[in-house]
């Protein structure tokens, strides 16, 4: 019987557009505030301890950024992976938040912006990425830095929920979450 896998789940410190309120979904280029910096490097100590085997994270900078200071944390290179980004928003991506609450369906886990991904998708790529370090790890403890909605995502097919059943509660800014997932039986 195979060991269980541990994910150490590290969401991005704050960025610029979490400070203005913004929409960042998979926007590429929004960086993280000083206090970002210091919420990163606060994860990358808890991480550090934490011991793991292997760093990967999201290709949008605001995780990147998250990603540099663990990596100098437990010594490790980091690779980045599409896999991890955020849920993708498309046309609302730099729109104010607070304006998208009558225009997103959020009861709706097929429900996309146009050139957006529905929460059904974002479940969908998750699970493929979970499978694919379940089936290949590259260690025992894996650390993913990434962003708010993936790892409600990733809590979920953890925890073996569809889609609309991803947890209400996004971790803050900053912090690092702990998942276990079973061990695959052996060939």
């Amino acid at each position: 019987m195979a060991r269980p896998l541990t994910l150490l789940l590290v969401r991005h410190g704050q960025s610029e557009w979490n400070v203005a309120g913004l929409m960042q979904g998979q926007t590429a280029h929004v960086p993280l505030t000083g206090l970002g910096h210091r919420q990163a490097a606060a994860a990358a100590v808890e991480l550090a301890a934490l011991r793991p085997g292997a760093v990967l994270s999201s290709d949008l900078l605001r995780a990147v950024q998250t990603a540099e200071h663990c990596a100098r944390a437990v010594g490790l290179p980091f690779t980045t992976t599409p896999a991890l980004r955020e849920q993708g928003y498309g046309v609302l991506e730099g729109r104010p938040s607070r304006e998208l609450w009558d225009v997103v369906d959020w009861t709706d886990p097929h429900w996309a912006a146009e050139g957006g991904e529905s929460l059904a998708q974002l479940h969908a790529r998750v699970a493929d990425l979970l499978a694919r370090l379940s089936a290949d790890p590259p260690a025992d403890v894996v650390a993913l830095v990434t962003h708010g909605d993936t790892i409600r995502a990733a809590q979920a097919v953890a925890g073996g929920l569809g889609p609309a059943d991803l947890p209400a509660a996004t971790p803050h800014n900053g912090t690092v979450t702990r998942l276990e997932l079973p061990a695959e039986p052996a060939p």
